[in-house]
């Protein structure tokens, strides 16, 4: 099982991510941004890649897509909040979609 952040971890960890649009759910047990694409094969094409890196990690996202908008929250529900693994995968998201 994985360990949820510590205080101190958490802050230094979302810094970067606050910066790109991520954002503290409320209680702070997960974390959430949106992504929009220019159409739905973007968008969908997104979950595609996230998803091949998500199924190596065995971690994956709570989402959601409408036409070209993608929805995610992360959080290690097994841990019961925000971990490490939460952490990288929202860079991977963050990588495979640079200007979402």
């Amino acid at each position: 099982m994985t360990d949820i952040l510590s205080d101190p971890d958490r802050a230094e960890k979302l810094a970067p991510l606050l910066d790109t649009g991520w954002a503290e759910t409320e209680g702070g047990a997960a974390i959430a941004k949106r992504f929009k694409f220019p159409d739905f094969t973007q968008a969908f094409a997104f979950m595609t890649r996230v998803a091949l890196h998500a199924e190596k990690m065995n971690h994956h996202p709570e989402w959601t897509n409408v036409y070209r908008t993608v929805e995610v929250i992360l959080s290690t529900h097994d841990a019961g909040g925000l971990t490490d693994k939460d952490i990288k995968l929202a860079r991977k998201m963050d990588e495979a979609a640079p200007h979402a």
